[in-house]
């Protein structure tokens, strides 16, 4: 990876997590002062609301972090070694946990009359869709676990040929 395109991905990061600490740490309490004047019957539907969206956005962040690290294993050439599992396995966590919370956040919507049952089922599909980018990391995973075999048998034979000569 070049090194442009490295420092892209990492500008691109870095605004990233700097517009979800704004979400967290502005936007999120405007949200909750809006929400004060939900009606009663609504009440009930406020912290959990505020809950799965400050969790959403720790995932996305959990996610945006392990994409720096593992940017920077593949700047240091090491991204193929059994430390960038670690990350990866974390992605894939955050990602099933924001596919949860999309889900909770349609329950949540499901009950009463608030919400139309099809904008319900839109939500589980976007909760599915989220699930469905997890199982695209889990077949980068094998992908990086064969590239790891692969170096490993490499440098094996490297050692090998080197005792021939």
């Amino acid at each position: 990876m070049g090194k442009l395109t490295v420092l892209a991905l990492r500008a691109v990061i870095v605004a990233l997590l700097a517009g979800s600490v704004f979400v967290q740490t502005v936007m999120v309490p405007l949200l909750a002062t809006d929400m004060e004047e939900l009606s009663p019957d609504y009440a009930y539907l406020r912290t959990p609301f505020l809950a799965i969206t400050v969790l959403g956005v720790v995932t996305a962040q959990v996610v945006l972090v392990c994409v720096w690290r593992l940017v920077t294993m593949v700047r240091l050439g090491t991204v193929f070694s059994h430390a960038a599992f670690r990350y990866v396995h974390i992605v894939i966590g955050a990602v099933v946990a924001a596919a949860l919370l999309v889900f909770a956040f349609a329950v949540l919507l499901a009950p009463g009359e608030a919400v139309p049952p099809g904008i319900v089922l839109l939500i589980c599909g976007a909760a599915v869709a989220v699930l469905g980018v997890a199982l695209v990391v889990l077949v980068l995973r094998m992908l990086l676990a064969q590239a790891v075999a692969r170096d490993i048998e490499a440098a094996q034979m490297q050692a090998e040929l080197e005792e021939v000569i």
